[in-house]
């Protein structure tokens, strides 16, 4: 496929979802280049910022399925991915699909499950595929999981698993709307919901078509090793337990050239990698005990890592300014 038809899929889509989600381009941006590169996301915010709305958005914009999962103490593994039911007419057990079984899946609130359940997810968000009874059976493509997690209340809830947080590719936060931000969601929302007048900009197979055109955008080798060495230097530090995995590497690398498609560009800069950072590694970092845990932490250990890690400098490259 033209990597000019992708460029303009991603901008299109990305356009389409702002007519929700006022006021949040960067938001919608990270969102939207996230699907592309075939990667899950995690939003940490607090509740009423538009987390079920983005959702909700990218699964129309994409014409494609949407299913939602309210995280809950008492949320069952079978609950999420299906189960194996007894019928009593083909006297033989057979398999009922989970709400994994969609385009886009939101998991609200996925800290209130347990991490029995939190688990199920580890296959699908990795393979694709559910695993019942000795049988393999395929989700929908594309497949992308948006997860939601409170970071203010803590009470009824359960830390997100190493090998669960290190599948999402990207880890972001909406935010307040400023002030005329909030005012144009009032009034948009006085008479109908936008979500009721928003239209599909594409369809499922033609994102399938897209994320695999984005594998091909080029990236330079000297920005190539940029971006390995930024999630290298996570490692073996003295205030970090656990740095950023090679699932990391996969990630910042996709998303790159993804942004890069985003910005008009056939190549990813070292300023796509840089502005990428620490939404791919923050939540992919475990601290050292004498720190104190949560996001600023994270997102400080990652700021250093960038100012140690010099950017390359090549002559494409002179007048980017990044986002």
């Amino acid at each position: 496929m033209d990597l000019t038809n992708t460029s303009e899929a991603i901008r299109a889509l990305a356009a389409n979802v702002e007519r929700v989600i006022t006021g949040k381009r960067r938001v919608v941006e990270l969102a939207t280049c996230t699907l592309f590169a075939g990667q899950h996301l995690l939003i940490e915010d607090v509740p009423g910022v538009g987390k079920t709305m983005l959702a909700r958005a990218i699964a129309r914009s994409i014409d494609g399925t949407f299913k939602r999962v309210q995280g809950t103490s008492d949320l069952m593994p079978s609950d999420v991915t299906g189960s194996s039911v007894f019928d009593q007419t083909l006297r033989a057990f057979t398999f009922v699909p989970g709400p994994v079984f969609t385009h886009v899946l939101l998991v609200d609130e996925i800290n209130r499950a347990t991490p029995k359940t939190q688990s199920a997810l580890l296959e699908v968000m990795e393979e694709g595929s559910v695993s019942m009874d000795g049988n393999l059976h395929e989700v929908p493509r594309p497949f992308f999981v948006i997860a939601t997690r409170n970071p203010i209340e803590h009470y009824g809830t359960f830390p997100l698993p190493e090998a669960e947080l290190d599948r999402f590719g990207l880890s972001i936060n909406v935010g307040y709307p400023d002030a005329d931000a909030e005012r144009r969601i009032v009034i948009a929302q006085m008479d109908s919901h936008p979500l009721d007048d928003l239209e599909p900009v594409t369809e499922p197979d033609s994102v399938l078509a897209h994320q695999a055109a984005i594998r091909t955008v080029h990236i330079d080798p000297a920005v190539l090793d940029y971006a390995l060495t930024i999630v290298r230097s996570t490692r073996g530090r003295d205030d970090v337990v656990l740095g950023a995995s090679p699932r990391a590497s996969l990630a910042i690398v996709r998303v790159s050239q993804a942004l890069a498609l985003l910005r008009g560009r056939d190549h990813v800069w070292p300023d796509d990698v840089k502005a990428l950072a620490p939404t791919v590694l923050g939540h992919r970092i475990l601290l050292s005990p004498d720190r104190p845990p949560g996001r600023s932490e994270s997102a400080a250990v990652v700021e250093a890592v960038l100012r140690d890690t010099p950017a390359p400098v090549l002559p494409s490259t002179a007048h980017d300014t990044g986002t």
